[in-house]
């Protein structure tokens, strides 16, 4: 069928637009998500990380 450029014909465009807000919504939800659980937290709390050792050395001096 020539013209016919919707897969849905009776797909409103209200049903549409829903449709493209829902999925916003669902793409922003997943960023702030994602964003919000940062990297995963050292459980050893011992100072022989490379930071401590640095600072370490250069208040010796």
């Amino acid at each position: 069928m020539p013209g016919r450029t919707s897969a849905r014909p009776t797909a409103s465009p209200t049903a549409r637009y829903a449709r493209g807000i829902a999925a916003a919504v669902i793409a922003v939800a997943a960023l702030i998500t994602a964003a919000n659980a940062g990297p995963a937290r050292a459980t050893d709390s011992s100072p022989g990380s490379p930071a401590a050792a640095t600072a370490r050395h250069t208040a010796g001096h």
